[in-house]
């Protein structure tokens, strides 16, 4: 039962103690999880996230031990991403982490973040290679190799080639393929498109690609996450379909027969990508939409 104190009394001070971490813990000026949080300037959800990185936490921890008090490096490391992620710095580049297909892969800004919406072209090229054997398959612009370690996770029989001609792209990729135990399976090659590829190497049962499709001075390009991407894997600084018109123009003779081509491009290019394809001999051309609705994804099957 508890006793009232007389009207006027003080409270008796709060002891000062140090958590385990070092951190003061006296009065309300302590720094914790919940506190953190309801900061404004961020989404709840990014906060989260980036809070969940400084700490090493899992999701479920910032809920159980949201009181506990936080060293003032941590509250500083924090504070930094934060301000850094106002200023409009994407998420993924913070974290230097992105989900791809279930995957965990390690971005920076040498690559481009991988997009839900790119899960179509995966989804779209696992289909396709039901039935197939040991299936080769090349991926043109891998970038942080995300479409490539995507299918050789799911088809434990696949090999795969993947190309792109910045090393420092390449770096990122073979450091996934490593952490995600595909090393064996993945070979990277430097090469602007089929460059790298010897004359005779043997046909492929898939080409796949996300090339850089953004008209060189769209307006996206200086707003949101773009700003910060690297520019080559964005636009291919002319009209869009440049690296799209080299892919669909070189695929046929490095594809099997009946093998497909599969390709990402901007939303108002699926008609001129479906056409590209239809020109160059390929048969059952397509395109799939995305989740949004978008005509996201175009394809074309070697006669």
């Amino acid at each position: 039962m508890s006793q009232e104190r007389p009207e006027g009394a003080s409270s008796p001070a709060a002891p000062a103690t140090l958590s385990a971490d070092g951190a003061d813990t006296v009065g309300a000026t302590v720094a914790t999880v919940a506190t953190l949080l309801r900061e404004p300037g961020l989404p709840p959800m990014e906060a989260r996230i980036l809070l969940a990185h400084v700490l090493g936490w899992s999701r479920t921890q910032l809920i159980t031990r949201d009181r506990e008090p936080l060293a003032p490096a941590t509250v500083a490391a924090y504070q930094a991403l934060r301000a850094r992620r106002i200023a409009g710095e994407p998420i993924a580049y913070l974290t230097g982490t992105r989900e791809f297909f279930g995957l965990t892969l390690a971005v920076s800004p040498s690559v481009l973040i991988p997009r839900p919406e790119t899960e179509l072209l995966v989804e779209l090229a696992l289909a396709r290679l039901e039935g197939c054997t040991a299936p080769r398959v090349l991926d043109l612009g891998t970038g942080s190799g995300a479409i490539a370690l995507a299918i050789a996770h799911s088809r434990p029989d696949a090999q795969l080639t993947a190309l792109d001609r910045s090393p420092q792209a390449l770096a990122v990729a073979t450091a996934n393929a490593q952490s995600l135990g595909l090393a064996s399976r993945v070979r990277f090659l430097e090469s602007d498109w089929y460059g790298a590829l010897a004359a005779d190497v043997a046909p492929f049962d898939m080409i796949v690609s996300n090339p850089p499709y953004i008209v060189a001075g769209d307006e996206h390009l200086s707003q949101g996450d773009l700003r910060f991407e690297p520019a080559d894997a964005l636009t291919d600084h002319a009209d869009g379909l440049a690296a799209l018109r080299v892919i669909v123009a070189g695929a046929a003779s490095r594809l099997k027969p009946g093998s497909w081509l599969l390709c990402e491009h901007g939303y108002h290019q699926a008609t001129d990508v479906r056409a590209l394809c239809s020109a160059a001999g390929f048969l059952d051309v397509f395109s799939e939409r995305d989740l949004a609705g978008i005509e996201r994804t175009t394809g074309g099957r070697r006669a």
